[in-house]
């Protein structure tokens, strides 16, 4: 069986303000979702381990979000993350990064990650990632020394987005100015439409939209491929 490993974030807020915060749980169900009706496996981890903040987690008629939020092995693994140290990288086939503002904060600096997707893409593994989840992609240097950004086309969360959202103010970062200063290629469309890239066995979307395209080009890839 084919199986993922989703990082999501411990930051529980957005930015260093108080505003509740964490992983955007519509990206991460949507996709998840996909990979479910296709019979792949998962696992959620953490920098730290244990239970990983979500939000997004009542909105009214998203059935997908509501369906895996209200499952009980989904829950079981969103409450006890595991820890980076205890990941096995070779254990997977892809690597998934959901969005949500509270990874700006963690995930977009952090290198136990970044050395595990490094050593996973170096071994023809997929990486994809959501929204803001493009900003787990800056820490990732291969072992020619080069930013694995440096090599592919990607998309994510843009500055319009950001100012219609009305969080400009308060990220860390902009992803936009992050990834367009990093990446070989960075591309846009209009605010809030979806939007994916697939380049070098790196898959990118754009926004929350684009979540249920990210997940059916996981599915496409890890279908399509056999160990």
């Amino acid at each position: 069986m084919k199986k993922v490993l989703i990082p999501v974030t411990n930051h529980a807020t957005l930015g260093e303000t108080n505003h509740a915060n964490g992983t955007y749980a519509p990206e991460l169900t949507h996709v998840l979702n996909e990979l479910i009706l296709a019979g792949i496996d998962y696992d959620i981890a953490s920098i730290k381990g244990g239970k990983a903040p979500l939000y997004g987690t009542d909105i009214e008629g998203d059935d997908v979000n509501n369906k895996i939020l209200a499952d009980e092995s989904f829950q079981n693994r969103i409450n006890n993350t595991v820890p980076a140290h205890q990941v096995i990288i070779n254990h997977y086939d892809a690597v998934f990064y959901p969005g949500g503002f509270g990874l700006l904060t963690d995930l977009a600096t952090n290198q136990d990650f970044a050395q595990l997707s490094a050593q996973h893409y170096e071994s023809g593994g997929l990486i994809a990632a959501v929204c803001h989840g493009p900003a787990a992609l800056l820490p990732i240097t291969l072992s020619d020394g080069e930013s694995l950004l440096s090599k592919v086309s990607v998309t994510g969360f843009t500055r319009e987005e950001e100012i219609d959202f009305g969080t400009i103010d308060d990220i860390p970062f902009l992803l936009e100015e992050a990834l367009a200063r990093k990446a070989a290629r960075y591309n846009k469309v209009q605010p809030w439409g979806s939007f994916t890239i697939e380049d070098n066995n790196v898959i990118t979307g754009q926004n929350p939209a684009s979540a249920h395209a990210i997940g059916q080009a996981l599915v496409s890839k890890l279908t399509s491929t056999q160990n």
